[in-house]
């Protein structure tokens, strides 16, 4: 008898190809602040599957009247939708936090939806 395995009893995991896109407007962000924010980035894979594509844009808002708001906006692409949040605060990690909680909050309720 011969040894070869079925390849069609084996149920594999295939795990989608998550790009991210961080851009920054003003400035250049620093190697700790890119750092951070892919890995909170990866939490996403927690509450979707299927995302295929994140896009950070970080900007300095209101430079001419040197009121340095830093503006974090995500979006998130997974298939037939996008999720798109924007904040402002005082630190790019403040306001990038409080967009990915945001973005994570529209994620649970969009799936709920598709459950319900």
């Amino acid at each position: 008898m011969n040894n070869l395995i079925n390849p069609l009893f084996f149920h594999l995991k295939i795990t989608t190809i998550m790009n991210v896109n961080i851009q920054t407007l003003h400035f250049d962000a620093d190697t700790k602040l890119v750092t951070f924010i892919e890995k909170k980035i990866l939490k996403l894979t927690q509450f979707h599957e299927r995302i295929t594509k994140v896009d950070v844009f970080l900007k300095l808002d209101n430079v001419a009247h040197n009121i340095k708001d830093k503006v974090a906006e995500i979006k998130v692409h997974v298939p037939r939708h996008h999720f798109f949040v924007k904040h402002s605060s005082k630190s790019f990690e403040e306001s990038f936090d409080v967009a990915l909680d945001s973005v994570i909050t529209q994620i649970k309720r969009k799936k709920e939806k598709m459950v319900a």
